[in-house]
């Protein structure tokens, strides 16, 4: 479990987060909702120790995050942000193995190595692994970066909005492999703008607004009219598809 308890966050005096409290489960993906400048990244940031803690507190698996060495941390979660900025001269193959640091500390050996080619597998990556990053196009890159997460195979993966720059079948195969993530045991955290995504396939959503917690639970509780044109100021036309909600917000 991820327990989050009395988080408040300032960026240059101004509120971020305030008052945040939750526990995220474990063995589920929970996708963390809401509009822009709602503090879903902030919270994620928090959670992965890329921000420092300013009140409040934080634990994964009962580990302080702002106390636990950073090498015990990295083999129990993975951070994905949406800065993906690297060194361009940096081959596909060499990123994905920087996911493996935790476990080798820059001396792999063959878990490593077969880890790294079945993140190339499992992101269709094998004609690109010796391309340079520059030479890739977005998409491309993105899953190269989310195959450097999968390789680290931690028991948690937290991912800030994924899904950018991935075409609508690498999306579907993405959201697809974190179901199969969640089945194997391991949880995933992941901000999806996408509803109908987070509808599909999350266990659990957290909605966010202006820095709150608006509303939690499972999809069917969330993602209803009412709560979503609360949350996005507009109004939101929810049908069930599959026995999963719908949702239709560009008519």
């Amino acid at each position: 479990m991820i327990r989050v308890a009395d988080v408040n966050h300032q960026i240059d005096g101004n509120p971020i987060l305030t008052n945040v409290s939750c526990d995220i489960p474990q063995g589920e993906v929970t996708a963390l909702i809401g509009p822009n400048g709602a503090g879903k990244s902030t919270l994620l940031k928090l959670m992965g120790r890329i921000e420092p803690l300013q009140t409040g507190h934080v634990a994964i698996n009962d580990l302080d995050v702002g106390t636990t060495p950073s090498g015990q941390l990295a083999l129990e979660m993975a951070y994905l942000g949406q800065n993906l900025s690297v060194a361009s001269r940096l081959r596909v193959r060499e990123l994905i193995g920087f996911g493996r640091w935790p476990h080798c500390k820059g001396h792999p050996g063959p878990v490593d190595h077969a880890a790294v080619h079945d993140a190339l597998v499992m992101f269709d990556l094998v004609p690109f692994a010796d391309r340079f990053l520059d030479e890739l196009s977005g998409g491309q890159a993105q899953r190269a970066h989310l195959a450097m997460t999968f390789a680290q195979t931690t028991p948690w993966m937290l991912l800030d909005e994924p899904l950018n720059n991935l075409d609508m079948a690498h999306s579907r195969a993405l959201m697809k492999r974190l179901s199969d993530l969640r089945d194997a045991g391991r949880s995933v955290v992941i901000v999806l703008h996408d509803l109908n995504h987070a509808a599909a396939w999350a266990d659990h959503l957290i909605a966010m607004k202006n820095g709150r917690i608006a509303a939690s639970g499972t999809a069917e509780e969330v993602l209803t009219p009412q709560t979503l044109a609360a949350l996005y100021e507009t109004d939101v036309q929810v049908l069930r598809y599959a026995g999963r909600p719908l949702v239709l917000h560009h008519i």
